[in-house]
């Protein structure tokens, strides 16, 4: 069994980490209280002094301040992840979201819904993204209680998949937070879309209201992709601005945004994850994924190990697009040596879809029977046009 699937109920092990970080938290909470309180006292004191018998109340408005958020945790994880990804465009067609709902016939456990797209699109309209709004990022595509109703009616868990340094419309809408040249212009990359700044705290800010507002709908877990910096374009020429105070490199700016990301959800009982690139336990890409730096604020890893994404050689395969089976157990075991010690769960991304080598059930097979044997806790299927293939979603 990998040591990435823990012997111990994760379910179990995601209530024990929500609790040792609510221990942790009223700890810090029972200190700052006593400090007010000791505060109060010797206000109370030096008001006796100065003012005479009069009394001195606490300030019991700002001690409520301090009580802690107590919710329900999320749905509980199925025994296995067998899910699909659903675009924005897709959940927006009248009765499309039940259609993949009703794949829990043939197995389905999970769905992940988009959220927040390589666009910039938000799939809603909730009140509390007033910047969203402003830039023109929320879109009715679907009422998300609604939907989130809907897929809990079936006991589905459900993946909001929240975008975030890719985002067009807020490089267009503020410049300020973008990735830029050094003529202030805001850089693109390879397929035209603007970047924000990975080192900005307003872009992170951003990025987690969104992430609240799904978690307030619903969803049991929000996955943050494109959590990077850009790969593809004249990188070079892009530029970052820095507050002083921030001194990060790119291998710690996407831990650090993860680590603000979990402690604004901790209070809302959402597990969080993260998607990242195949190779990145294989190596240092030049983005700011480092998965074993990531994981310590994740439950699970989105590894998106789709052969045909692997280059002739990578891995030791000649053609890792035509060898599924084998690309994903090796790309799986670079996760495992990579991850090791560190409590978190491997999902990875199935290729689901046609590049350099057609794919139908026996290619698809091969990546989730890799996915099992490396004791993975399940798997997603990717097809960008949400089109998937008949016994992908089978039981074990």
């Amino acid at each position: 069994m990998s040591v990435l699937l823990p012997p111990i109920d994760p379910n179990e092990r995601f209530r024990e980490r929500r609790a040792s970080s609510r221990r942790r938290k009223r700890l810090r909470r029972s200190v700052l209280v006593g400090s007010l309180l000791v505060g109060v006292a010797l206000l109370g004191v030096g008001a006796r002094f100065v003012g005479g018998t009069q009394a001195v109340s606490a300030p019991t408005s700002e001690l409520a301040t301090l009580a802690t958020v107590d919710t329900t945790g999320p749905r509980a994880l199925p025994v296995e992840i067998r899910g699909v990804h659903v675009t924005l465009g897709l959940a927006s067609l009248p009765g499309k979201l039940r259609e993949y709902v009703d794949l829990e016939r043939d197995g389905l456990t999970a769905i992940e819904l988009d959220v927040k797209d390589e666009n910039g699109e938000i799939g809603f309209t909730p009140r509390s993204l007033p910047l969203a709004r402003k830039v023109g990022a929320t879109r009715e595509y679907y009422q998300a209680r609604t939907a989130a109703r809907l897929v809990h009616g079936r006991g589905l868990y459900l993946v909001g998949r929240v975008v975030v340094f890719e985002d067009p419309l807020l490089a267009s809408g503020r410049p300020d937070l973008a990735i830029r040249h050094s003529d202030g212009s805001v850089w693109r990359d390879a397929a035209g879309l603007g970047w924000t700044n990975p080192y900005d705290r307003r872009v992170w800010k951003y990025n987690v209201d969104v992430a609240v507002a799904a978690a307030r709908a619903g969803f049991d877990e929000i996955m943050f992709d494109y959590v990077r910096f850009p790969s593809d374009g004249d990188v070079d020429s892009a530029m970052y601005r820095k507050p002083r105070a921030l001194k990060l490199r790119k291998r710690q700016a996407v831990p650090a945004f993860l680590r603000y990301a979990a402690s604004r959800l901790e209070p809302f009982g959402v597990r969080v994850s993260a998607a990242v690139f195949g190779l990145s336990a294989a190596r240092d890409l030049g983005i700011g994924q480092i998965p074993r730096r990531m994981a310590p604020y994740l439950d699970h890893v989105y590894p998106m190990t789709y052969p045909s994404h692997f280059g002739p050689g990578e891995l030791g395969l000649a053609d890792p697009g035509g060898s599924p089976g084998a690309t994903v157990d090796r790309a799986l075991r670079r996760f495992e040596r990579a991850l090791r010690g560190r409590d978190v769960l491997l999902v990875p991304w199935v290729q689901d879809f046609s590049f350099s080598t057609q794919y139908g059930i026996e290619e698809v097979r091969a990546q989730i029977d890799a996915a099992r044997r490396s004791g993975a806790k399940g798997y997603m299927l990717w097809n960008a046009n949400g089109l998937y293939t008949d016994g992908a979603l089978k039981a074990p």
